[in-house]
């Protein structure tokens, strides 16, 4: 019994030291909601692109040029044993892109049964934004891309705007890509 006892006690001692010597919890802090998604440039300007709409990034592939489309259609790419259509973003805005070859890239996108492949400047990953730093203010938006952009998050000094490329499958130019 007095083993049972003296054990006892050495536990209750070792408890007390424990919480004499445990640190307290850390502060509570707020913490702001963020929207993530898939940051890239175009046309001299700075896009984020939703998670779910972008479902892969890649190098410019090797592709085969078709005849009789649209020259902002480069052509037709083989990924992983699936044909993926290769778009340059930019020339369908009338545009060129900037970047050089080596730094461009393929966003797929493979939602609301349109599988292609966006060429486009350069691809930053994932960004994320506070919420509350979401405008929808449209101003300096050229005419042709305000109907796949929804607004921009402010970061500092610099502007991404949200562009849903999902919309181009809506856009009957992009969908009717053969010369005309």
């Amino acid at each position: 019994m007095a083993q049972q006892q003296a054990a006892f006690q050495a536990l209750v001692e070792l408890a007390q030291r424990s919480r004499r010597a445990a640190k307290g919890l850390p502060a509570q802090v707020d913490i702001t909601p963020h929207w993530s998604g898939v940051g890239f440039t175009l046309l001299d300007m700075q896009f984020v692109s939703p998670m779910g709409v972008v479902s892969e990034m890649l190098e410019v592939p090797s592709y085969t040029h078709l005849p009789g489309v649209q020259p902002w259609v480069r052509g037709v790419a083989n990924v992983r044993g699936r044909l993926l259509p290769l778009f340059d973003l930019a020339g369908f805005f009338g545009g060129r892109l900037q970047a050089h070859r080596k730094l461009q890239r393929v966003l797929i996108l493979d939602a609301a049964g349109l599988y292609s492949g966006l060429i486009v400047d350069q691809v930053f990953g994932m960004q994320h934004f506070p919420v509350d730093s979401y405008s929808a203010e449209l101003g300096e938006v050229d005419v042709q891309l305000r109907s796949l952009v929804s607004g921009s998050y402010s970061v500092g000094e610099q502007r991404w705007w949200v562009f849903n490329p999902a919309k181009l499958a809506e856009d009957p130019r992009f969908v009717n890509a053969a010369k005309a």
